[in-house]
């Protein structure tokens, strides 16, 4: 009767022992903080639960082949000869514990059956670590030192093991992105920020706060469409909802203070496992200095147009008004050359100037020496007088300052060769300057052109001219007469020297 009584006790011990072997397993598994402890607590688990006393982990790596991550009781040579080693692809559905209870007689590899043998291994299982979908992400090996007999029971048990290992790996994995992603989100120069589907701000990074103004505290709770109220980024989130793939847009948002900045978006969904929509995430750039350099190109180029379409109509100009006084070719071709090199001369003091002297500034000119500069090209050979005057007192110009004045007296310049006095033979340009208190008056008179005509609208060259007076506080004043053009500046003498 006792031996009876012992035989029936036999099987209920055993089940409390695996009970116990899976209740600390599921123990350790909860409090590991690292892969290494996810392994080590599996290891003893095989070990303790299925009777072996060497074990090992093995998982597919970025190029398809599964390798070793964590053993028990296994040499390298063995490790590095079956290494890749695998009866599944990553991947697969349906995978199935395979075992050979006697390598001796199994059916494989001769070169593989004597390595297993020659690591004293006569038997040993293959047990699938699958996703919660089935797909294979890996496996994990126990090993015996005899032939031996798989039941049922024990590939049940070593199936429990490997779901709460596979589900191990999968939250460590999924931990260590999150930790990774959340590492990234904090310290982003960008704004990320989620919403759930009901539009509340779920999540705010400091890149928010810096580029919109509102703490996290602030943000977080309130519906993103009170802080960032934005059309077009709400017709994207429209089309991410949706499932559309276009969620990109390039919009200006307000800060918190008031002001407006420009700002690259993209929306992207969140979902949850089972691929459904459970919130949106923001990520917003400022692209300020991107777009202040893309005007500031669209300026470069439409001068850059603007003053070649003019260097084309004063070449004509000045080609034209020679060949009425050039006595031959040879001399129309020299007059034309010496009034180019002229020109090129001028149109070089439009440009920034690099040039500096041993204190580091740009050297120093006069007001005088810049119109004779700018005006010489329109000289016609031959002729006794001169086609402009300059009267009145010389300022001196700073460095700082030759480039704004050289581009409005160039402007001038261009338009009496195109439209004024100097496109007709005989036409001058007279300069007067004088000094008023502590301002400077310029005045650009034309005669013996066509009358001057007002121009309705305004062109590159007119938003040019006042941008440019702008940068010196200079203020312009243009009288269109019968008699010609006359044009009034009026700027700071210290200003101009300074």
């Amino acid at each position: 009767m006792k031996d009876e009584r012992a035989r029936l006790a036999e099987p209920l011990a055993r089940r409390a022992y695996e009970q116990g072997v899976l209740f600390r397993l599921t123990d350790r598994l909860y409090r590991a903080r690292s892969m290494t402890e996810v392994y080590g607590a599996s290891l003893d688990a095989i070990a303790d639960g299925l009777g072996c006393t060497r074990a090992s982990i093995l998982r597919f790596d970025d190029s398809g082949a599964m390798r070793f991550v964590a053993w028990r009781g296994l040499s390298a040579a063995y490790r590095q000869a079956v290494s890749g080693h695998s009866p599944w692809r990553p991947g697969d559905r349906t995978a199935q514990p395979i075992t050979v209870g006697s390598v001796q007689v199994a059916d494989m590899p001769e070169a593989l059956k004597a390595t297993i043998l020659s690591e004293g291994i006569r038997a040993l299982a293959f047990i699938p670590l699958t996703t919660i979908d089935d797909g294979v992400i890996g496996k994990f090996m126990s090993y015996y030192a005899q032939p031996h007999g798989f039941t049922a029971h024990e590939l049940q048990l070593s199936l429990t093991i490997a779901r709460q290992l596979s589900f191990s790996i999968d939250r460590q994995v999924t931990d260590d992105n999150a930790r990774r992603m959340n590492a990234a989100v904090r310290s982003s120069s960008d704004a990320i920020f989620t919403c759930d589907l009901a539009g509340i701000i779920t999540s705010w990074n400091a890149g928010a706060e810096r580029l919109l103004g509102y703490r996290q505290g602030e943000a977080v709770g309130k519906e993103a469409a009170e802080l960032v109220p934005d059309e077009r980024a709400a017709a994207v989130l429209m089309r991410v909802c949706q499932g559309e793939r276009d969620n990109h847009c390039e919009t200006v948002w307000q800060r918190n203070d008031g002001s407006q900045v420009d700002v690259s978006l993209t929306v992207s969904p969140i979902l949850d496992r089972a691929e459904a929509l459970m919130g949106v995430s923001f990520i917003a750039r400022d692209i300020t200095d991107r777009r202040q350099a893309q005007a500031q190109q669209q300026i470069l180029l439409s001068e850059m147009e603007h003053r070649i379409k003019n260097l084309f109509a004063v070449a004509s100009s000045i080609v034209r008004v020679s060949a009425r006084s050039a006595t031959s070719p040879s001399a129309l071709a020299l007059a034309v050359c010496n009034q180019f090199d002229a020109l090129a001369r001028a149109h070089s003091l439009t440009l920034t100037r690099h040039a500096a002297n041993d204190l580091g500034e740009a050297p120093a000119t006069t007001l005088h020496s810049l119109v004779r500069t700018i005006l010489s090209p329109y000289e016609r050979e031959g002729e006794v007088e001169s086609c402009f005057t300059i009267t009145g007192a010389d300022v001196r110009v700073s460095g700082n300052a030759i480039t704004p004045v050289a581009l409005l007296l160039y402007e001038f310049a261009t338009n009496a060769a195109k439209y004024g006095s100097l496109s007709k033979h005989g036409g001058r340009v007279d300069v007067e300057c004088t000094i008023e208190g502590d301002r400077c008056s310029f005045v650009w008179r034309e005669c013996g052109g066509p009358p001057s005509k007002f121009q309705k609208g305004e062109g590159f060259g007119s938003m040019l001219v006042k941008a440019t007076a702008a940068q010196i506080d200079a203020e312009l004043i243009h009288d269109f007469s019968s008699d010609g053009l006359t044009i009034r500046m009026l700027l700071s003498a210290d200003r101009l020297a300074s």
